[in-house]
């Protein structure tokens, strides 16, 4: 379990590029039902948001050599001290937009293990309303994290139906019993050797790699051939 006086640390995520952006807007409703369902629990909330637009300029490098700017790099320090984490993207030609993709395909693989998250997705036809299930969803399962069982999916027609927010109040109330059960620090400290890591990953944090490997040694530049073997060269 996770410690009860310490403040659950949630990171928002928002993919939105326009001003004022739907995205953002359902993004923030989400965030004021978590801090208000974690409140009545006895338990505060801080908020990190990151916005994505701002990180643009950014993006290309962090793309091209994995080489994070300094906003770049803030978003990941703060997602890997994250409890959870609200991941809301704009919807564009039956996807996430490529914006909210690329960010979290340069996160290494380590970084949100047994996180949870809550997705959520705007767009302007309710035709796209499975692209949180099918596309987003498989996303997060890949990286590891835990997204919480209820999506949430605005269109233009959504935005005055009530039925949204009780989605909403759903979403958040599964968030804060996920990062209350300390599922993500459990894993963290019971069960990460279980997992299969590289070198740095994990922001930079997972050391714990043996080197005295086959593929290891081929790596550093060694070789597979024992030099106790007759029929190694080095030997002859």
């Amino acid at each position: 379990m996770t410690d009860t006086t310490e403040a659950f640390r949630l990171v928002v995520v928002s993919a939105g590029v326009s001003d004022p952006s739907s995205t953002r807007m359902l993004a923030d409703r989400l965030t004021s039902r978590v801090v208000a369902a974690a409140k009545e629990r006895g338990r505060e909330t801080t908020v990190t948001v990151v916005d994505l637009r701002e990180l643009l300029p950014e993006l290309p490098t962090a793309l091209s050599s994995q080489l994070l700017g300094p906003r770049f790099q803030r978003a990941v320090d703060a997602l890997s001290e994250a409890d959870g984490v609200i991941a809301a993207a704009p919807v564009y030609k039956a996807g996430a937009s490529g914006l909210f993709t690329s960010f979290f395909q340069v996160l290494d693989n380590d970084l949100l293990i047994g996180r949870p998250v809550a997705l959520a997705a705007t767009a302007g036809t309710a035709r796209h309303a499975l692209v949180v299930d099918e596309e987003m969803r498989s996303l997060f399962a890949y990286l590891r994290a835990l997204p919480v069982p209820t999506s949430l999916f605005a269109s233009t027609e959504d935005w005055a139906d009530d039925a949204l927010n009780g989605r909403l109040d759903r979403a958040a109330h599964e968030l804060v019993l996920l990062m209350e059960s300390g599922f993500a620090r459990a894993v963290r400290n019971e069960s990460w050797k279980r997992y299969q890591h590289t070198f740095g990953s994990d922001a930079g944090r997972e050391l714990g790699i043996d080197t005295d490997t086959d593929l290891m040694r081929l790596a550093a530049g060694g070789s597979l051939v024992d030099s106790e073997d007759p029929f190694d060269p080095r030997t002859a």
